[in-house]
């Protein structure tokens, strides 16, 4: 994945109307599917609870299996890159503390994945006005570039690939 120049406002807008059509889709579809199991198989208890529950699990397979053929129009463009980002991040976070520990010692593939961390977490916590943990995201930063000066390392996040993380 490659890090792209998102603009925030058309993100943030976006992102709202995916959200509320998402929110409202599946909440009519799921009333309308609940109440057509109810009308077609009526219980004499009064418990429709199965009947709702299954309304709720197909409109959201189906709100799903919409998304994802949806994610590849130019209105997802943004949306759909955030989603992968955070995808990418969550991978890598996931492997943090080896690669931590890998680039502490001079490796520079876990030295690029974190490159790539640190620049991926810059980017989404903009687009999304999380700079609270600002701070804490600098000082990782900084330890990095000190052990790419300490090991003499280049990094270019463009070359990063999600691949290399198997090796940690």
């Amino acid at each position: 994945m490659q890090l792209i120049k998102i603009d925030k406002a058309l993100y943030r807008s976006r992102l709202n109307i995916v959200i509320v059509a998402c929110i409202a889709c599946l909440a009519i579809s799921s009333l309308a599917i609940s109440q057509t199991l109810i009308y077609l198989f009526p219980d004499e208890s009064g418990s429709h609870f199965h009947w709702n529950l299954l309304g709720v699990i197909v409109s959201t397979v189906g709100l799903v299996t919409t998304l994802f053929k949806l994610k590849t129009h130019p209105k997802m463009r943004e949306v759909a890159y955030v989603w992968d980002l955070k995808q990418a991040l969550n991978l890598i976070y996931r492997k943090n503390r080896k690669l931590i520990a890998a680039a502490k010692e001079g490796n520079p593939e876990a030295m690029l994945a974190l490159q790539f961390s640190y620049a991926g977490s810059r980017q989404l916590w903009q687009l999304d006005d999380n700079t609270i943990t600002m701070s804490s995201l600098n000082e990782a930063q900084a330890q990095l570039d000190e052990w790419m000066e300490q090991y003499n390392v280049q990094l270019d996040i463009a070359n990063y690939r999600s691949e290399s993380l198997k090796a940690f």
